[in-house]
């Protein structure tokens, strides 16, 4: 049974991650995700279901359309396989719960956000204000996903409000860490940062969010240095913070509790 399921929700996260392709394409173009129909970008010929099949697709066609032989971009493999993964390691680290649709739900998020600042340098406002919402609403019935086996020894942890109280106070620490960078230098990140960092608070709660925070930042810094000494990046091209970003709070959905306690055991 257990298999079984982790086999439905693996190839249930590749339709999600099939259709945040679809969004990634889309939105920063401000173009319908409904219509038209999925399309080649290239010679604009409709996609048939067989050419729409997720991984197996891009696979057997070795990433090339069907009908133009235009080489597809490998972003669309990457998405599905991520969401593929994570829908079904969700539902594997929390069970049936709804904790494991929560973890879902907020992984493919950030996966949209990681790959569309990868690919074209924008964090729309159309993703992380619905988003930002959506995870306040969640928070008055559920904690953060990655807070829920901590006991927190404060008034925040009252029972009913600690979900709510601990989502806010965790958006509130990632917009002003942000802010006040952005004040002090405008030219150093885009107020789509900001918003992104108050996203993941709200969705990791605090104390999380700083664990989430640092680990986007502590990526991001490595991979910048890591482009500059290899020159694939020169000192003032832009590097698309949010998907470094995006990392921390997906990976404080399963072990934010583990590594703060562990953080706080070294102190």
């Amino acid at each position: 049974m257990e298999i079984t399921l982790t086999v439905i929700f693996a190839l249930l996260g590749m339709a999600a991650g099939s259709f945040i392709n679809v969004c990634i394409d889309r939105l920063p173009a401000g173009k319908s995700l409904i219509s038209p129909p999925s399309h080649c970008d290239r010679c604009q010929h409709p996609l048939a279901v067989k050419d729409l099949v997720p991984v197996l697709s891009y696979l057997w066609l070795r990433g090339r359309c069907r009908y133009c032989r235009a080489r597809l971009p490998r972003r669309s493999l990457l998405v599905e396989l991520a969401c593929g993964f994570l829908v079904p390691f969700s539902y594997w680290f929390y069970g049936l719960s709804a904790s494991f649709i929560i973890a879902a739900a907020y992984s493919c998020l950030f996966v949209l956000i990681i790959f569309m600042d990868w690919e074209h340098q924008l964090i729309l406002n159309k993703v992380t204000c619905p988003a930002a919402l959506a995870a306040l609403a969640v928070s008055f019935f559920y904690p953060p996903p990655g807070l829920i086996h901590i006991s927190l020894p404060w008034p925040l942890a009252a029972a009913g409000v600690s979900g709510v109280l601990n989502s806010l106070l965790g958006g509130a620490v990632g917009l002003v860490f942000f802010l006040v960078p952005i004040l002090i230098y405008p030219a150093g990140m885009g107020w789509g940062d900001v918003k992104l960092a108050a996203l993941i608070g709200l969705v990791a709660g605090f104390p999380v969010v700083l664990i989430a925070l640092f680990i986007g930042i502590v990526t991001g810094g490595l991979v910048a240095i890591a482009l500059l000494l290899t020159g694939k990046k020169g000192r003032k091209d832009a590097i698309p913070y949010g998907t470094f970003l995006g990392i921390g709070p997906i990976v404080t959905l399963f072990y934010g509790s583990q590594l703060l306690m562990w953080y706080l055991g070294l102190l």
